[in-house]
């Protein structure tokens, strides 16, 4: 787990299972910069990991920055242009889809994007959403795998009515567009009487199993998007979610 704070010079790598923390110097061209990453491993009982820092800058756009603890180095800053002024969503933990990681990019002035950062290439890219998406309200939609693999989104009506499922494909020549797969009828799942004529809002999600975690003003809920089972848990304010699916130890 990656634990970062806005404003700060500084960040903890944390390991839950056995409690081990590896503090990190954030590099200096971050500045005082909002900053978003992820920390990946190699392999399961791997103990060298990588830290991927993303953030954005008024002059070179989307600009990211990798560290290897096998080196205990921060690498070169990776830069991709970016139309106009924006920011990394906080709230949404970045998403690894194949060999890429995914977050949002909100942006005041202009439609919300996704910014791809490929780990293999050491690249950065920035993807728009689908067109029908209300970007301003991030706090309804979210990036995940899509059925089969691939990026995808998951969408929830302001509403709270239902949930359309995107997955993003090439067509023959190569160029990219957004397919919408399904819509799950949330209402069918959650009764009125639960929602209380509160809006649904994603807070988080479980990328390995395509669980979202649902906030409706008087409850969280648990959906699993592929059977569509859900659950109400007993948590009401807590505003982030970090899930934990699966932790490994080396030896057993």
């Amino acid at each position: 787990m990656l634990r970062t704070f806005q404003w700060t010079k500084e960040l903890l790598v944390w390991n839950p299972f056995n409690g081990h923390e590896h503090p990190l110097a954030i590099p200096p061209v971050f500045g005082r910069k909002s900053i978003h990453g992820a920390v990946l491993r190699a392999a399961p009982g791997v103990d060298h990991f990588q830290v991927v820092l993303v953030s954005t800058d008024v002059k070179q756009g989307v600009v990211a920055c990798v560290y290897s603890s096998e080196t205990g180095l921060w690498g070169n800053l990776i830069t991709t242009p970016l139309p106009s002024r924006g920011r990394i969503d906080p709230n949404k933990p970045a998403v690894l889809v194949g060999g890429s990681l995914y977050m949002l990019l909100l942006r005041l002035e202009a439609p919300s994007m996704i910014v791809e950062f490929d780990v293999g290439r050491q690249s950065l890219a920035v993807i728009p959403l689908p067109a029908s998406l209300d970007s301003k309200h991030s706090r309804f939609y979210s990036v995940m795998r899509a059925d089969g693999g691939g990026l995808g989104m998951v969408f929830v009506s302001t509403s709270g009515g239902s949930a359309q499922l995107w997955k993003r494909i090439a067509d023959y020549d190569g160029a990219a567009s957004w397919l919408l797969q399904r819509t799950i009828g949330l209402d069918k799942l959650i009764s009125h009487d639960l929602k209380m004529k509160c809006s649904l809002q994603i807070m988080g999600l479980a990328e390995e199993n395509n669980v979202v975690f649902l906030w409706s003003g008087i409850g969280v809920f648990m959906v699993l998007l592929d059977s569509l089972q859900f659950k109400r848990l007993p948590l009401t304010n807590m505003r982030q979610w970090h899930p934990f699916e699966s932790v490994y130890a080396a030896g057993i």
